[in-house]
């Protein structure tokens, strides 16, 4: 479904599942990551793509929340 229309309401279109997925694998890599070894950049990066995807994410969920 490429469609940015579910086929049954209540479900995610393939974009907004994609959102999810992303956030999910950013999440998972900050987790495993060794945040004792990671350099001051290496740690600014890292929040700085957790906050985008905070903000992604919270966005979608404005987006799929009935107003």
């Amino acid at each position: 479904m490429t469609d940015e229309t579910p086929s049954i309401p209540g479900l995610l279109t393939d974009q907004q599942q994609a959102r999810v997925d992303y956030a999910r694998r950013d999440l998972e890599h900050a987790r495993a990551a060794d945040l004792a070894r990671l350099p001051a950049d290496g740690l600014i990066l890292l929040v700085e793509r957790l906050r985008h995807r905070l903000d992604d994410t919270l966005q979608l969920i404005d987006d799929i929340t009935p107003k």
